[in-house]
């Protein structure tokens, strides 16, 4: 009964998406497509004032003010503000993904001075690991990955430089229209500029099916064009234009026609690997690899002609081709250094049709390039298929100010990273079917600032951190009665009464259990690194020759972004603290909480690794008292002294327990795997 039921609803909610959508002709929009509120031109919202003296004290930013005003609305009050030892702990892992040192923690309670806090918040600003954490949030947007994926997940050699470009720009502040464009048409802007060529390789991070390795058939080109469009709509947008491929999407506004214009931009783009060994080295290992590449052809191309074959005789003939394939592959040089980007072949430009049902081999009209038909006024043409730089024009038109979408998402990103969740909660997602804003004009707000400040994400960090809002206590009420009501009125904390208690992602947590051991390996950028894993789990989709950890064990030691990114393998403590798998877009990192992560911190060969180091740093730095190495490892891993009971506790513990036993329970202490 409950299945019938639910197959109605499902039924009803596409047939009334489906009107909404084809309400107006094709190439024309309704008043009401065009009102939703996410289409619509930026307001200028004014900024609430309140006739009580003490609520215009806590609204001393126009953001508090906004926040204030709903909250109002709603009954409900602020919490009191975050006391200091919490308050540097929040903001370290906020900002730089680590956790602050005792001494860190010591000199900002001793200082004092009114500016103490806005002082810290622009050194973290200023530290070359705010672009490591920040530049991780942008990496699960755009589902950075350095292998392929599918059935051969093939290594992406030099994918790693576009990495190193997000941390880059995140450091540097590079305003976030330049930072768009760049992505989208770096190599149209300057296919001089390295930088620039690397930023391009943007369009080359969707996975890949290889089809036998021919990238040329029309079934392969037209998922690569797939890929490369669905990405400025989750990305850039926050509109699924995806769900246009095969028909005119059920429930927003965007037409198969508007999909597949969009798509028409990328319509000459092919990758492009770009040398950067010398003429000699080059022509080295050309000489080496020419004979084993035509091999591989002569294979590839045998591949292709059983390929649909399902007798024995072809079966066999087929798996006796593929090893053959892969002991071939094993033969060839190592790649020379190269920067992974695109280019722009007029000649070989895909002719871009409407497909029904998204399969490449029914086509139908043809169309041209052209942004998306909702925000643009009807019958507007597409632009000639002689356009010099494609994609360079559809990224002036996704950074264009007036752009009612590109300002919202991106500022609806910053503030959930740092609140845990967005003003719009669907952050990929701004269509009929996300969520509503639940404070549409402080996103507007927010959206101006980002405009009118040169499309500065630090500035709408410095907004967001010296607010009295982010800076609330994470505690409940104490008022009994105001704590019902909260539970009662918003028990998703979605009008900020208080501060969200946040768990530690997979990466913040592996690198704070390396920054409390003393073993941490701040060495920025490069090539990325490989770790011990456990084989069994590695020769179930690789080759020995596929997983070689780093020789150099201080490597193993490096931030967790600097990791080697595999869409099939994903390191277990990753995977089980719920590190994305990088095959779609990640507008959220979830926080699941299930038996195999409590076995991974208590018996992980990581874990106790870094148990081990904690327990000696603490002999070496506080030396033979054990009450100072039990107030030290309190200190290094919750931000505090520890309290009188946790040191009896502890004391107790350590007469017959080793050390490593001691500090192994500290990593898994609920005060080191959550921020409050």
């Amino acid at each position: 009964m409950y299945f019938k039921l639910l197959v109605a609803v499902s039924v009803l909610l596409v047939t009334l998406g489906m009107a909404s959508s084809d309400t107006a002709p094709l190439g024309t929009y309704t008043p009401r497509e065009r009102s939703h509120w996410a289409f619509v031109k930026r307001s200028t919202p004014t900024v609430p004032m309140f006739p009580v003296a003490t609520d215009q004290a806590w609204a001393h930013t126009p953001m508090d003010a906004f926040i204030l005003q709903r909250m109002q609305r709603e009954g409900l009050r602020p919490s009191p503000a975050a006391d200091r030892t919490t308050l540097i702990r929040r903001l370290y892992f906020d900002l730089i993904g680590l956790p602050p040192s005792p001494r860190e923690v010591e000199a900002f309670l001793k200082d004092k001075s009114p500016d103490a806090y806005t002082k810290l918040v622009e050194k973290l600003l200023s530290s070359p690991q705010y672009g490591e954490r920040w530049g991780q949030h942008w990496l699960d947007v755009v589902r950075f990955a350095e292998t392929d994926g599918f059935e051969y997940d093939t290594h992406r050699n030099d994918a790693w430089r576009y990495r190193d470009y997000v941390i880059k720009s995140f450091n540097e502040d590079k305003p976030y229209d330049r930072f768009v464009m760049e992505q989208l048409a770096g190599d149209e802007l300057d296919a001089t500029n390295d930088e620039l060529l690397i930023a391009s390789g943007f369009n080359r991070l969707g996975p890949l099916r290889k089809n036998a390795g021919n990238q040329e058939v029309a079934s392969s080109r037209n998922e690569v064009l797939t890929e490369m469009t669905n990405v400025v709509g989750s990305a850039f947008l926050g509109v699924t234009i995806g769900c246009a491929r095969c028909h005119n999407h059920k429930f927003d506004p965007v037409r198969q026609s508007d999909y597949y214009r969009i798509q028409a931009y990328f319509a000459g783009v092919y990758d492009k690997d770009i040398p950067k060994a010398s003429a000699e080295e080059q022509a080295a290992r050309k000489a080496k690899a020419d004979p084993i590449d035509k091999e591989i052809t002569k294979v590839n191309s045998e591949i292709l002609k059983l390929n649909g074959k399902t007798d024995a005789a072809s079966m066999e003939q087929q798996a006796e081709l593929k090893k053959k394939l892969e002991a071939l592959q094993d033969q060839l040089p190592p790649p020379l250094p190269a920067l992974h980007s695109v280019t722009d072949l007029p000649e070989k430009k895909s002719p871009i049709h409407l497909l029904t049902r998204g399969e490449y081999d029914k086509k139908g009209a043809r169309v041209g390039m052209r942004p998306l038909g909702v925000l643009l006024e009807d019958g507007s043409p597409e632009l000639a298929e002689t356009t010099a730089k494609p994609r360079a024009e559809l990224a002036k038109w996704v950074v264009d100010p007036n752009n009612p979408l590109t300002a919202r998402v991106m500022v609806n990103r910053i503030w959930q990273y740092h609140f845990g969740r967005g003003i719009v909660s669907t952050a990929n997602d701004f269509g009929r079917m996300g969520a509503r804003p639940t404070h549409p004009e402080l996103l507007d707000y927010l959206a101006n600032e980002f405009v009118t400040h040169n499309f500065s994400i630090k500035h709408i960090h410095r907004l967001i951190l010296n607010s009295n809002t982010w800076q609330q206590s994470s505690a409940p009420p104490s008022d009994p009665a105001l704590k019902i009501l909260v539970n009662k009125k918003d028990p998703e904390n979605k009008f900020y009464s208080h501060f969200n208690r946040q768990r530690l992602s997979a990466e913040q947590l592996r690198d704070a259990m390396l920054a409390v051991s003393g073993t941490l390996n701040l060495k920025p950028g490069g090539p990325s690194v490989m770790v011990p894993i456990d084989p069994g789990l590695v020769n179930l989709l690789y080759k020995p020759s596929q997983w070689v950890p780093a020789k150099d064990l201080r490597e193993h030691a490096r931030r967790s972004i600097y990791l080697i990114a595999k869409r099939n393998l994903r390191l277990p403590m990753m995977e089980v603290f719920d590190a994305p798998d990088m095959q779609a877009s990640c507008a959220r990192r979830e926080s699941s909480t299930h038996a195999p992560q409590a076995l991974e911190l208590m018996n992980g060969s990581f874990a106790n690794q870094q148990a081990e180091a904690f327990a000696k740093r603490l002999e070496t730095e506080a030396g033979p008292n054990l009450r100072k190495q039990i107030d030290l490892g309190y200190r290094l891993v919750t931000g505090r002294a520890a309290k009188p009971n946790e040191m009896q506790v502890a004391l107790e513990f350590l007469k017959t327990q080793p050390k490593r036993e001691f500090t192994l329970t500290l990593l898994n202490l609920n005060s080191f795997l959550y921020v409050n």
